[in-house]
């Protein structure tokens, strides 16, 4: 038998093995031939990372997670906690009182939506949710009036109370806050606008009596809420009392004679269960936009394509002789908008003429997406501060995967 026989025999005899379960992974064989690359080919490192954004359509959207997808040519593409500790990475860009712009290098676009999906729908917050009215005689119906204080954030921090579930129907200190508003545009006077800044904390609960109530002179009147501690009395109240985030928010408009007169009671809950619990305006994403120039752009071209781009992405530099070149200067900035890349068009057939002359904007510009590299945006209501968001949308993520694996192990 030939040498090339023998080599043939033992490849078979490798796959054999590995078909049957012997070593897994990459094969033995493959890992012991020679000139296997220990990265991945430009093209498929590109294919592997990056999003190409032609004029049609992207490509390459999917992420590949299969830890065989390049095992012929001796790369492991498993996920291993150590090179993700290694790569992972969080920068803020911007901050503020209302929001916050970060950039999560080094995740799965699951994972960055996950944390989308749980600051819209789980983290919690206070908001009203009963409303009792004594009395309305403006023009706003009861229940649009209520809908209304719904929205409203409410600034006080959700952790400092339970959810109404845990106190088996029992309206507490422990569970409810409780807001009054009463407004009244006497007759004969302008009409007023009745705004959020109306709402006033009843530190000791609820002063409306209860219509089950039956008249008792030896005991208390019962009301909607059974306050056993004064919310006053608090240390956690005393510097940062319960109330509107926003005093400016319009409630409704009272003509001369009309009247207002009821109570607001905010409780814990998420977004999932209605809107108005969850603590974000928007939260959002999109993956860092990555500007290429295949090749230089210059003179005429290159103030071109400055003047087509709407997001002012490229910039012109001088290289001497009276010459200009483009370049690219912020291509965070990019919106995908592909204009770079379109043609010209125009009715005139000799600047069409012009056009066929130059090479397609698509050959000479490259628009891509880094796939693991997420621009993350918070938008907070307000009540909640947009850096607290992501640190409980992270707690409860975490809490999520301990649950997981409890009930695996």
């Amino acid at each position: 038998m030939s040498e090339s026989d023998d080599s043939m025999s033992e490849i078979d005899a490798q796959e054999q093995n590995h078909s049957n379960g012997v070593g897994g992974g990459i094969p033995d064989y493959i890992m012991n031939l020679d000139n296997i690359p220990a990265k991945l080919p430009t093209h498929l490192e590109l294919h592997k990372t990056r999003v190409i954004c032609n004029i049609d359509a992207p490509q390459h959207t999917d992420p590949i997670n299969y830890s065989g997808a390049y095992a012929a040519l001796g790369v492991d593409n498993s996920v291993r906690l150590d090179n993700f500790c290694q790569n992972f990475k969080v920068e803020v860009k911007r901050f503020t009182d209302e929001d916050i712009e970060f950039d999560m290098i080094g995740i799965d676009p699951a994972i960055a939506n996950a944390f989308r999906r749980i600051l819209i729908a789980e983290v919690p917050t206070m908001a009203i949710e009963r409303v009792y009215i004594a009395n309305n005689t403006s023009l706003i119906q009861d229940e649009v009036l209520a809908h209304r204080l719904g929205l409203i954030p409410i600034n006080a921090d959700p952790k400092l109370f339970e959810y109404p579930d845990n106190a088996g129907g029992e309206n507490n200190e422990k569970n409810t806050i409780v807001f009054k508003l009463h407004v009244h545009c006497v007759k004969g006077q302008p009409r007023i606008t009745v705004k959020s800044d109306a709402l006033k904390w009843l530190p000791n609960g609820s002063e409306l009596i209860a219509d089950d109530t039956k008249p008792n002179a030896e005991s208390k009147p019962k009301t909607f809420t059974s306050f056993r501690d004064n919310h006053d009395s608090k240390k956690k109240f005393a510097k940062n009392p319960p109330a509107p985030k926003n005093l400016d928010i319009i409630l409704a408009k009272l003509g001369p004679g009309q009247e207002i007169e009821l109570e607001a009671h905010a409780v814990k809950g998420i977004g999932k269960t209605h809107a108005k619990w969850s603590p974000v305006a928007t939260a959002w994403y999109r993956m860092l936009p990555e500007v290429v120039l295949m090749e230089d752009v210059v003179d005429e071209m290159a103030e071109e394509l400055v003047s087509k781009c709407p997001a002012k992405v490229f910039d012109i530099e001088d290289i001497g002789e009276g010459r200009r070149r483009a370049r690219v200067v912020n291509a965070r900035a990019c919106t995908l908008c592909r204009e770079c890349i379109r043609e010209k068009e125009s009715e005139d057939g000799a600047d069409k003429a012009i056009v066929i002359k130059k090479k397609e904007w698509e050959d000479l510009i490259s628009l891509r997406r880094v796939k693991d590299h997420f621009i993350f945006t918070i938008e907070s209501t307000g009540a909640i501060s947009p850096d607290v968001l992501f640190t409980e949308a992270v707690k409860i993520l975490e809490d999520k995967c301990e649950r997981v694996i409890t009930e695996l192990s």
